[in-house]
């Protein structure tokens, strides 16, 4: 049994990085594959509901595919209106953040001897030309991605992937066992991801009335920005006040005004993320802020923002399974912080 058990751990630290590294390598199928999954879980009970009117299932695959496609041209919509919004202020946001980081930089050159080329534009230091434009392999590669994601959406939707069967025919070899944990998996991870949503709207929202408020540039833009940036957990607020501190610091003199912006936007990512959010997800999808960041980071590093943003989600979905079976309760205990 020794022998056994010290052959099952070996084979164990062999698989389990050959399968992050299979994801790594095959990501172009999985991560279109993952994340179609979980907008089809949000799309499910609407297809139920219109199985029991009778609607023809291919007419209701139709009707979800519509309303995902006027979701995402409201999205572009809002794009192209922060950017006229950028794009009508001129240069002259740019010549004020060029002279606040000229005597920024100043201040560091007096400190750490830092020396720029006075020859060059101060931005042109910082920003190569080649690096902002969205290159054409990037932009191919996204159109794959959303065409990938919506053939997934399709089968997962016309139940060509069957979850519960997959379920059934690998981890549990029982019915009643994968069908009440993918009732389970669903019911959570559309409640996981709808709060999300309405929380990562309220974050944009509170975010851009700040900017308008305090009449900081560009409030639509900064709004979406907040809206997409807090779909990753813990860190996505961090980078929002931090970021938009740095624009507001820019374009507001350094008075109380400031002060107070910063206060503002930090307000809003305690009061909606730390108070709000776990209040509406309930202690079922509490987590162990390690276990976030260790899976932050191990999604991050596989998937890149794309693992960032269904870290979560895959943890929450781990930890469901986790808990079906008695060996490895304790391990999804340890995931959710709880004894």
């Amino acid at each position: 049994m020794d022998k056994l058990k010290t052959t099952n751990l070996l084979l164990l630290i062999i698989v389990v990085p050959l399968v992050f590294y299979l994801l790594n390598i095959l990501s172009f199928i999985f991560i279109p594959l993952i994340f179609s999954m979980f907008i089809a879980l949000l799309f499910l009970p609407i297809m139920r509901w219109l199985s029991k009117k009778k609607v023809p299932k291919l007419v209701g695959i139709v009707i979800v595919i519509l309303l995902i496609f006027i979701g995402l041209k409201i999205g572009i919509e809002l794009i192209q209106l922060s950017s006229k919004q950028i794009l009508n202020s001129g240069s002259g946001f740019f010549d004020k953040a060029e002279d606040k980081f000229l005597a920024l930089m100043a201040s560091i050159q007096e400190t750490f001897g830092y020396k720029l080329d006075s020859k060059q534009d101060l931005l042109s230091q910082f920003f190569k030309g080649d690096a902002i434009v969205p290159t054409f392999d990037y932009i191919r590669k996204l159109v794959t991605g959303l065409l990938m994601t919506t053939f997934f959406i399709v089968l997962w939707l016309a139940e060509s992937i069957n979850v519960q069967q997959l379920l059934n025919n690998t981890i549990f070899k029982h019915k009643h066992a994968s069908v009440k944990t993918f009732m389970k998996i669903e019911k959570d991870l559309i409640k996981f991801i709808e709060v999300k949503f309405l929380v990562s709207l309220a974050t944009g929202i509170g975010t851009g009335l700040a900017c308008l408020f305090f009449d900081v540039s560009f409030p639509i833009f900064w709004g979406l920005f907040a809206f997409v940036i807090n779909f990753v957990q813990m860190v996505g607020s961090v980078i929002t006040v931090i970021v938009l501190s740095i624009f507001a610091f820019i374009e507001l003199d350094p008075t109380s005004t400031l002060f107070f912006f910063i206060l503002s936007i930090t307000g809003v990512q305690v009061l909606i993320g730390a108070i709000l959010e776990p209040i509406f997800m309930g202690k079922s999808f509490s987590l162990n802020v390690i276990t976030v960041l260790v899976m932050l980071m191990l999604w991050g590093f596989i998937w890149g923002i794309p693992g960032l943003i269904m870290a979560i989600p895959i943890t929450v979905f781990i930890k469901i399974i986790l808990e079906q079976f008695p060996g490895t309760q304790t391990m999804a205990k340890m995931l959710s912080g709880r004894q």
